[in-house]
């Protein structure tokens, strides 16, 4: 795709394309190249107000056209973005820097699978229901504004976006201003379709900005935000004064706990993927891994010989398996909280965490295993959002299920074991919102959403859907 056609000065408000009063415009950097490949617009706050007027007086008819007639519209701005597969995978290789196969797999199909997951879902909400001589009615809560993250724009964007609009929202979007460009091909889609005008509007830009306008606005109802939890307390507060409902997912520290009767190559092998996959920039990242201590030593061997395999380069070329983190700040990131904890005594069993030899530019960070810690280390406790392992020994269960809950998170985690029935028991005891034992697969109808500093409210299938609603009694 060539840079004119990635450059984008609009804003999608009210069914059309239209210039920001200030006409700015910002570069996308491609993180393996570091050059602007394309731009895109800069709006403010009088584009934020021009988009909720245009989703307000969208809202009644959008809502009134019922479930059947939203999921058909839907279905067809699906079958759109279904035909656009290869452009929006070669946008979320030059924006995010990700590899072909994650593109692709992570990226790309599991995004369109999750607005299929909420079209599915439409009819297993319990739109009305009896309760003795009442009758419950749920009904779509409004304007919804969705502030979404950079590490999976196409997902993140579709996972709060799908279920607004399956629930009778409509909705004012404001991406990730370093990877707005996938963004742009769901409004092009939308166009496209002839969703109703007002129903889905686009406004990108900075969070000072565009963000925080969405979020005070009194005619926003709700704010659906994914992205660090300092943020998100930011974006609570900011809401308050509104008292409109606020749905946040946000940090991640999961553990992966291996029990004793695991496989424990398979174990430490699936852990590290997982904690590699798009560069460590997942927020349900397996990113601690707890082994039993007479079998740490050979857990970390097992680690690093997996990360060795790991091809880390151009995300373009074949076989590459990781590309690099997003930008030039998350690199120094990433290599600060390394760096500290090497200070601190731990040791880099992997090696320099530096970029791959040959290569002088691009945020590249090599996929780094981490031992010797203290157990309330920095490097432990807090989310990185690199690709970094830390591997660390318990003394048994009850050791291995405190460890896994000694955070302030709780999105996700994994259980190892040659009994399901043992690792169900584990998954039960940990403080989060969802547990793979012995590396099941992802579930876009499964919801998603975290505990504690992770966030509140769910996401997918018809806890998405939900999550847009209100719930309405009349008495008979």
């Amino acid at each position: 795709m060539s840079l004119e056609q990635w450059h984008r000065d609009a804003v999608y408000v009210g069914g059309r394309w239209q210039q920001p009063q200030d006409r700015r415009t910002v570069g996308v950097e491609n993180p393996a190249t570091e050059e602007i490949v394309g731009r895109s617009a800069e709006a403010g706050g009088a584009e934020v107000d021009d988009a909720v007027a245009a989703a307000t007086a969208a809202f009644p008819a959008w809502a009134a056209m019922g479930t059947a007639g939203r999921v058909a519209v839907l279905r067809r701005w699906l079958d759109v973005l279904r035909a656009q597969r290869e452009l929006l995978v070669e946008t979320t290789i030059a924006e995010v820097g990700a590899p072909r196969t994650t593109a692709e797999e992570s990226h790309v199909d599991t995004a369109l699978d999750v607005l299929e997951g909420y079209l599915t879902a439409a009819g297993e909400v319990a739109w009305e229901e009896e309760a003795g001589h009442s009758l419950v009615l749920r009904e779509p809560i409004g304007v919804v504004g969705c502030i979404t993250p950079w590490n999976y724009p196409l997902y993140q964007v579709l996972a709060k976006v799908g279920g607004a609009l399956v629930a009778g929202c409509t909705v004012v979007l404001k991406p990730a201003e370093i990877t707005p460009m996938s963004a742009y091909l769901l409004a092009d889609a939308a166009s496209v379709v002839g969703l109703p005008a007002g129903v889905f509007n686009l406004v990108p830009g900075s969070g000072r900005v565009v963000g925080e306008a969405l979020v005070t606005h009194p005619g926003v109802d709700m704010v659906s935000f994914t992205g660090s939890t300092g943020v998100g307390a930011r974006v609570s507060g900011l809401a308050a004064p509104t008292v409109k409902r606020v749905a946040l997912e946000l940090g991640g520290k999961s553990a992966s706990v291996v029990l004793p009767d695991a496989d424990l190559h398979t174990a430490v092998a699936g852990t590290v993927a997982a904690a590699m996959l798009n560069s460590g920039q997942t927020c349900s990242a397996w990113s601690r891994l707890l082994v039993p201590t007479d079998r740490l030593d050979e857990a970390v061997d097992v680690a690093v010989a997996a990360v060795e395999r790991l091809v880390v380069g151009d995300p373009t070329a074949t076989g590459t398996d990781m590309g690099p983190v997003v930008s030039a700040a998350q690199r120094k990131t990433v290599l600060g909280f390394l760096s500290r904890a090497v200070e601190g005594g731990a040791v880099l069993a992997s090696g320099s965490p530096d970029r791959p030899a040959g290569l002088d530019r691009g945020h590249y960070v090599m996929p780094t295993v981490v031992t010797g810690l203290l157990p309330g280390a920095e490097i432990v406790r807090e989310e990185v959002f690199g690709p970094v392992l830390t591997v660390q020994g318990y003394r048994d269960e009850a050791d291995a299920v405190a460890m896994a809950n000694a955070t302030d998170y709780g999105l996700s985690g994994a259980v190892w074991s040659g009994s399901d029935e043992k690792a169900l028991a584990i998954a039960r005891r940990m403080r989060t919102g969802q547990v793979d034992i012995n590396g099941a697969a992802f579930n876009p109808m499964a919801p998603f959403g975290g505990y504690r500093r992770s966030g509140n409210g769910r996401e997918l299938g018809k806890w998405g859907i939900e999550e847009f609603l209100e719930t309405k009694s009349v008495q008979r």
